[in-house]
This record gives structure tokens, sequence and C-alpha cells, in this order.
């Protein structure tokens, strides 16, 4: 063959049309703990929304707003920080799972997993099981395919159309977006996000699947550098099963110098990406451990041992002793605890009130008499709590000093800002040229415990 004839070969092979997967249902523990996981997180996800916390809903964002409401907790654009230690808290979580066990997110959590395999179940349910499908798969159009096929579209169009129905009611009160649905009568952005968010989830779930987690997810491109030779990861006992081959189930296999696999390819059948775990561990592998259960199946069949292929470390394969606890796990679990024990306490001590103290620039100070120096202060009051409050606005840091507002009673209600005028006012000859650092502090009269304290600088004549 020509260098030419080589390369047009290598060209054809990298677009070979891509042969649809259709995953074989096994039976065993690690798929029932998928199914489970399934379950409980759709039932958080779509369940969720509809919970009701003290007369509003449990979880709800409020972008216009600029209110995040989860159950008693409101958080609001001050409060990011918060949102930068979840991001670091989730990714630490990542990096210890998978240095741990691989890849349990991607097996058990991720969404596309999640909404995948209820896809799958739907399949099943109107297209049969996996031999069933490939059969009509290929035959020809007529009634039965098309009643088939189109229950399946129906199924999947409904549940995709309420997944992005759920997800916009996040972010309007999901019992204001059904009546708006009822009535036809949704804004443009909520009609908007409720078709594509359900479109993505109809083609993601329903057509794409594991071309999602090959070719378009970068976690499975950078899983490697988490792994070590202790983490543990799905594998086959090459040493075990090889040579591979079939036999009857009274065969001596030993005396014939074959191994356990009796090269059934149940384990390729099963794997919903579609690849040989007998080939190695491969980046395709999202860790869901379909193939230890089908393997098992087969071979409590064949009065064989459990664990052909098995969730292993790559030390223990060579007959090395494996350590769970290593020094990347202790520290990614120092750090997921020393964070998760901070943010927790921040929550817990958590001030719903916040101020912004701002000087007037244009005078730094003014004579209010022959006795008195006062400098003006915009305040800025932000109520996070879910009831209104009266407050007090006191000064300290200099001598006789006392604070006037405008206006003089400060009411700021529920999860609202108000912009008040403070003066406060000292002795001559108490402050004299610039920079007194003073403190005004403002506190809630039906609560003392809420308060806000915020610091500025106090200008006096050159004296």
């Amino acid at each position: 063959m020509s260098k030419q004839e080589k390369e047009v070969t290598v060209d054809a092979g990298m677009y070979v049309a891509r042969e649809k997967i259709h995953p074989r249902e096994v039976k065993g523990p690690f798929q029932t703990l998928r199914n489970l996981a399934v379950i409980v997180l759709l039932g958080i996800y779509y369940g969720l929304a509809w919970v009701q916390w003290e007369g509003r809903q449990a979880v709800l964002f409020d972008l216009p707003a600029r209110q995040f409401h989860i159950f008693g907790l409101t958080f609001w654009p001050q409060d990011f920080l918060y949102l930068a230690l979840l991001l670091i808290l989730a990714a630490l979580s990542l990096f210890f799972f998978t240095a741990l066990a691989g890849r349990l997110w991607c097996g058990y959590a991720c969404p596309q997993t999640v909404w995948t395999e209820a896809f799958l179940w739907m399949e099943r349910w109107t297209e049969g099981n996996r031999q069933q499908r490939l059969k009509l798969d290929k035959s020809p159009w007529n009634s039965t395919k098309l009643l088939r096929r189109g229950s399946k579209h129906v199924l999947w169009v409904l549940f995709a159309l309420y997944t992005g129905f759920t997800f916009v009611g996040y972010f309007t009160p999901i019992r204001e977006l059904s009546v708006g649905v009822a009535t036809f009568n949704l804004g443009g952005w909520e009609t908007f996000w409720l078709l594509f968010y359900g479109f993505a989830t109809w083609g993601n779930a329903g057509f794409l699947r594991e071309q999602v987690c090959i070719y378009m997810c970068p976690y499975a491109r950078f899983q490697s550098a988490m792994f070590d030779r202790n983490s543990l990861i799905i594998s086959y006992d090459e040493k075990r099963g090889e040579p591979r081959g079939g036999r009857g189930r009274n065969v001596d296999h030993k005396a014939k110098g074959l191994g356990d696999c009796i090269d059934c390819n149940l384990c390729v059948q099963a794997c919903p990406t579609g690849i040989d775990i007998r080939d190695g561990l491969q980046y395709e592998c999202i860790a869901c451990a379909a193939c230890i259960d089908a393997c098992n199946g087969v071979m409590d069949k064949m009065d064989y041992p459990r664990g052909l292929i098995r969730y292993t470390t790559e030390n223990a394969m060579e007959g090395q002793p494996s350590r769970i606890l290593r020094p990347r796990i202790i520290i990614y679990g120092i750090l997921l605890l020393v964070i998760t024990a901070g943010v927790l306490y921040s929550l817990t001590q958590r001030t719903p009130l916040a101020m912004e103290v701002m000087a007037d620039r244009n005078v730094l100070y003014r004579d209010v008499d022959f006795e008195t120096i006062e400098n003006v202060y915009t305040v800025r009051i932000l109520n996070k709590d879910n009831q209104a409050h009266s407050y007090v606005l006191t000064v300290d840091g200099l001598p006789n000093a006392r604070v006037i507002t405008r206006p003089e009673r400060i009411h700021v209600g529920a999860g609202s800002t108000d912009t008040i005028i403070a003066r406060v006012q000292v002795p001559r000859g108490a402050a004299t040229g610039p920079g007194h650092p003073i403190e005004l502090q403002l506190t809630s009269q039906s609560d003392p415990d809420i308060q806000s304290t915020n610091s500025a600088r106090f200008h006096g004549p050159d004296e």
C-alpha cells in the first residue's frame, strides 16, 4: 500500500459514522446504587422547586430583585464570597473523590449521566431491551416502528419540557410560572429558557449521550492528572482472565489453558460509552461499574469467583501494597473540612444587615456654630432580613460625638435598601486636623444582635 493510500485510510477512519450504542440492562449492587442516585437526584431537582418556606419558595434565585433565597437564608450580590467558596469546595471535592475512587461523579451524579439514564428507562419502556432495540433499528418503517419510536419521543419531549419548566421555576416562582404556562401568558425570557433548556436536555440525554462525555466534557481529558497508583479504578484482571475463550459451564477451562473470561462481551454491551474494559483503563470510562455487575453475573453462572472486573488499584493489580490514606488524600480532606467548617461558621455568624459609609467629598468639614464641627456622610443600608427593621445609628471614636440622621427615623423594609444622610458633630477642639478614625454602628431596635459597624474618617480644622 502506498503512503498516499495509507493516509486516505487513516483520514477515512477518523470520520467513520458514529455507531449508536444501546447499553445492555444489567442487575447488581452498582446498578442498584446508580438507579437510587438517579431517583434521589431527580427527586431533589423536580421536587425542591415546589417546597415552600415561611411563605415563599424555599429555593428561588430572584435575579430582578438580586436576592437568592435558600430556605431561611437570603443572599445578595454582596455575598459573592459564598459562591466563590462553594465553587472551591466543589473543585476540592472533585479532586478528593477522583484521587480516592476515580470518576464517581461521572458515573453516579453528573447531570448528563442522570438524565441519560432516565431517558434510557423511557427508551426501554417503549422499544424493549437491547436486542429488541437493535432489531428495531434495522427494521423498515412500519406502524409498529412508528408507534414505538413516536411514543418514545413523546415521552422524551414531555420530560424535557418539564425539565426546562422546573429550571425556569428556580428563577421565577414556580407556582406563578405554572399559571403562566396554563394560560399561555409567559414572558419572552421565560419562554426562551424553558424551550432552550428543554431542547438541550432532549438533545444531550436523548441523542448525544456518551458523545458529551467523550468529546465535550473537559473532565475526561484531565482526570488522569488526579490518578495515582493507589486510586481506585475499574480494572480487568488480565492475569486471571487470559487467555479468554468460550466454553461450557462444566468444562475444566484450566486444563484447556483458558482463563476465567469466557469472552461473552457482556461487559462491552453493558458499557454506556461502548468501550471494552479488557483493553485497559480508558478516558471514556465513566466508572459506572456496569461492566462489574455484568461480569459478576456471568461469574456466578459459571461458578467462578467474582471480581474478574472489579474496583481495585494499579498497585494491587501488580501485587503491591495499596495505600488509601496518602498525602494528597489527607491534604484534600483537611482542606475540605477546614473550608466547610469555615463556611458553616460564617453562615451561623452572618448578620442580615450591611452598611456602607461614604464621606462627603465636596466639603471635608463645616462649622455648625462657633463651638461645633461636623462631617457629613452618606450611609447606604441593606436589610438582608425577611422582615422590616427600624435602626438606630450611633458613633464612637471621638469624645462627645453625636450623630444626626435625615430622616430621623431609619426604617428599612424586608430585603430592601435605603440611603440616609448622617451628620457627625463633635465639639470644636476635640478633632483637629484630618483623618480621625471613628466608627458608625447601626443597630436594630427590635433585635440588638442585628448590627453592622463601619469605619470612617472625621476631618477637623487645623488649629
